[in-house]
């Protein structure tokens, strides 16, 4: 429900929830690509292989790396905060999480935040077009990943307009993120509503660690031009900063229609400080300033003959926002944060234009009760305010202008039972909002630790999706047939309520070797009150002018189901100069609609639109200090909602290090066919994800 405003869609075959919602804004085969992986491998490593046979034995021992410099054992101790908002080592975190490490995304070769995602599993990033994204987490994929919770140190990049996010201006600079972290499955008990398929937490680096010039730049024929700059500096103890800019232009996809809407400019500037103040307390204040254009086609309805258009226009989004975070340690084990954040959104789009002021303050309070209890509490608030200014009269929120206040308070307690071994953790969150009032999420994890390099656990979670504006206060109007002249209206009556999900989940960590480790997670999700579009009864309408006769349609929660899957990621260190990693993630939906629910359209259109399989491949090869190489083989099975085939394609990155300070990178992506879809949603049939390939000078000096 998310991409209203947005696209339009004219594809046979697809419900009418599906058309709504664009209006407005095998195993064999996994076999195949594998082979195919195995093949491209062995060809690149004997041909580096033999390459590399006249390097001396001093030679090697210099070609050392961040690959072979942090071991397996050294990332399953990376700390995270996701999972408690307090640092936690990965390797015994009750939940399934997977770290993407800032060397993941530079040798990824990735432009953008969704195709970094892509390396987590469990993870379905699907393009749209240029500049837009379907990404879901265990199911429920959509443009503006629905239920799926989005932070960026720490600030919510969720939107309560469209219940999701706007991943076109999610634009921080990815040299700068430490590492982000994806929980795949509910989180609502630390971070409050809809945190319920996912919490992907991106956190950048502290400034001390970006000292010096970085400068990049390059182009290839889809990312056709881009330029960051970023300069660091401070004393590494009391005071440090940051600042940067970046800009980028893209050109568009593949359409088969040649309506090449879909081009894509943005440019962003920012800075971050960090502060020790006392040998207790530190201070961050950051922020950042956005603005750019997003080609689109927008399907726009209206009165008069023809009655129905498409657009094609570019949107304009601009933004910026300022955070502020302080902590205090009062000793071993006990500290308090208080976070406070100002974000603004501007977006114009040619049937819609939004503004959104949203003021944040977070506090949390951690301390070591007796029994080696690791206690956390805090509260916060957040008030959002936004203003929708209608410029069609077929697309309107009533009222136009809107405040929402969000109120939470949550307990999380963990409790040893044996030793360092044995430990269950309980907690929930309190939260009120103005659409359904009161809501509890409480859970339950269970974490044994047989041995130093094993872990298991076990979880029970309840998070809700909260109401959104548009399923409230939304009243948009579409063309049904011309003839007799028949519309369509959604209408949003405030009868919608939370949507709620009831997750059991279980995992197994383990580092089976110096070498290997694997990591693997089932979860089992029942959901109930989940969203439907239930017909109402037909009318006559003679204003606005002509008569014409109007199908209404409600929000309501008439829909229930669940969702059961697993996901493996295995990571072996070949070599000292080769490591592949992995994952493959099975995902089974069976949902239905409720006794008293005439939805018809939905449950097809959601099940059709999330893949059963997917299958990621990454091999990095690094045989001296001056050349790398990477390679990351794709399969997502067929979306039958969306009219998408299953489809294996591959990315492949070289880089050379030219100089102790200068590195050159030549990354080609989406190999294996000129063009493919990955997903429905832009009118003229589906979109053609083209075959890419760019180069990248980068220039660095300082810390990396």
């Amino acid at each position: 429900m998310s991409t209203w405003l947005c696209r339009s869609d004219s594809a046979k075959g697809r419900s009418l929830r599906t058309r709504m919602v664009s209006g407005i804004i095998t195993c064999s085969q996994a076999g195949s690509i594998l082979h195919k992986s195995l093949l491209i491998t062995v060809v690149l490593v004997g041909g580096l292989v033999g390459a590399s046979r006249g390097d001396s034995g001093q030679n090697n021992e210099e070609a050392v790396n961040h690959l072979t410099q942090i071991s397996l054992e050294d990332l399953g101790n990376i700390e995270v905060t996701t999972a408690s908002k307090e640092p936690v080592k990965a390797s015994r975190t009750p939940a399934a999480i997977y770290v993407i490490t800032q060397e993941d995304i530079r040798r990824s070769g990735a432009t953008s935040i969704p195709e970094v995602l892509r390396l987590a599993p469990g993870v379905d990033v699907a393009r749209i077009d240029s500049d837009t994204w379907s990404i879901g987490v265990r199911g429920f994929g959509s443009s503006l990943s629905r239920s799926v919770l989005v932070l960026i140190d720490g600030r919510s990049v969720y939107t309560p307009l469209f219940a999701g996010v706007w991943w076109q201006v999610q634009d921080t600079p990815l040299e700068d993120i430490e590492r982000i972290e994806v929980i795949r499955g509910p989180g609502g008990t630390i971070w409050g509503a809809n945190a319920v398929n996912a919490v992907i937490n991106i956190i950048t680096k502290n400034a001390r660690d970006t000292h010096g010039v970085l400068a990049s730049a390059g182009g290839g024929n889809l990312d056709q031009g881009f330029l960051n700059f970023r300069y660091g500096a401070g004393n590494g103890k009391t005071f440090d900063y940051r600042v940067y800019g970046k800009a980028f232009t893209r050109g568009p996809e593949f359409h088969a229609n040649n309506r090449q809407f879909d081009d894509w400019r943005m440019a962003q500037t920012g800075f971050r400080t960090d502060w020790g103040l006392h040998n207790r307390d530190t201070l961050t204040v950051q922020g950042d300033l956005y603005n750019g254009d997003a080609g689109q086609s927008v399907g726009i309805t209206t009165y008069t003959a023809p009655y129905s258009t498409n657009v094609e226009q570019n949107g304009e989004v601009a933004g910026g926002n300022l955070l502020a975070r302080w902590k205090h340690v009062f000793g071993e084990g006990s500290d308090i944060q208080l976070q406070t954040y100002y974000d603004r959104t501007d977006r114009t789009q040619p049937n819609f234009a939004e503004t959104r002021d949203t003021f944040d303050i977070d506090f949390i309070h951690h301390l070591v009760l007796p029994g080696r209890q690791n206690f956390l509490w805090g509260l916060g608030t957040r008030l959002s305010s936004g203003t929708a200014t209608p410029i069609v009269p077929t697309v309107v929120f009533t009222p136009y202008r809107q405040t929402d206040k969000l109120y939470s308070v949550f307990v999380q307690d963990e409790i040893p039972i044996v030793g360092d071994r044995l430990s269950i953790t309980l907690g929930s969150k309190f939260l009120h909002n103005d659409y359904s009032g009161f809501e509890v999420e409480p859970s339950a994890r269970l974490l044994w630790t047989p041995t130093r390099k094993q872990t298991v656990w076990t979880a029970v979670t309840r998070a809700v999706r909260t109401p959104s504006r548009i399923e409230e206060d939304l009243q948009l109007t579409a063309l049904m047939i011309p003839n007799p002249l028949t519309f369509f209206r959604v209408v949003g009556d405030r009868k919608f309520s939370s949507e709620h999900l009831l997750g059991y989940e279980a995992g197994y960590r383990s580092l089976v070797k110096p070498d290997v480790y694997v990591d693997i997670a089932a979860f089992y999700n029942n959901y109930d009150h989940l969203l439907s579009i239930e017909p109402g009864v037909t009318f006559a309408e003679t204003s606005p002018p002509p008569a014409h006769v109007v199908v209404p349609f409600m929000f309501r929660n008439g829909l229930l189901g669940n969702t059961a899957g697993f996901e493996i990621a295995p990571d072996w260190t070949l070599t000292p100069w080769w490591r592949l990693r992995g994952s493959y993630s099975y995902l089974h939906m069976n949902l239905s609609k409720s006794a008293a629910s005439r939805d018809t359209t939905t449950v097809p259109s959601t099940e059709g639109s999330n893949p059963h399989h997917l299958v990621l491949l990454q091999s990095s090869l690094h045989f001296t200090k001056k050349f790398t190489l990477d390679q990351i083989l794709r399969y997502v099975s067929t979306l039958p909602a969306q009219q998408v085939r299953a489809y294996s394609t591959a990315d492949l990155g070289f880089t050379w290090r030219a100089t102790s300070g200068l590195n050159l990178s030549v990354v080609g992506q989406n190999l294996f066919q000129p063009h493919h879809a990955e997903f429905g949603g832009d009118p003229g049939g589906l979109v053609g994800i083209k075959r890419g390939v760019y180069a990248k000078l980068t220039w660095q000096t300082g810390q990396r």
